[in-house]
């Protein structure tokens, strides 16, 4: 499996809970609509919490401020992967979703990245 870990930062002009809110109702049935073009496998959203915690951990890291949610997609191989970026509906797919998270996402201090998965702990 290949993962695309996208740590999200909402734009500036949007409350925490209208981020949350457009990115769950109206962007996941995007992902949803789109998944099969991309041959996306899973697809899940993490909502930042504001917990207590928040600045103590942050402090003790020297760490950056927290995300607003990390968005995770999986497939199945490197070859879904490949299709998914070089396809023609997969791209118009892309092409769709990138529009949408332009309504939302403050994509130039957002960062994502490819990984595969290590389990320490299960």
């Amino acid at each position: 499996m290949i993962k695309l870990v996208f740590c999200l930062h909402r734009l500036p002009h949007l409350s925490t809970e209208a981020f949350r809110d457009y990115w769950w109702t109206s962007h996941a049935p995007l992902v949803k609509q789109h998944a099969p073009a991309l041959r996306i496998a899973r697809y899940v959203q993490s909502h930042g919490l504001e917990h207590e915690f928040d600045a103590a951990m942050q402090a003790s890291r020297d760490a950056q401020p927290r995300y607003d949610g990390f968005a995770e997609l999986w497939w199945a191989s490197e070859d879904d992967l490949r299709a998914a970026m070089s396809e023609p509906d997969a791209l118009a797919a892309g092409k769709a979703l990138l529009e949408d998270e332009r309504k939302f996402i403050d994509l130039k201090r957002s960062s994502l990245t490819f990984v595969r998965e290590r389990p320490v702990v299960e």
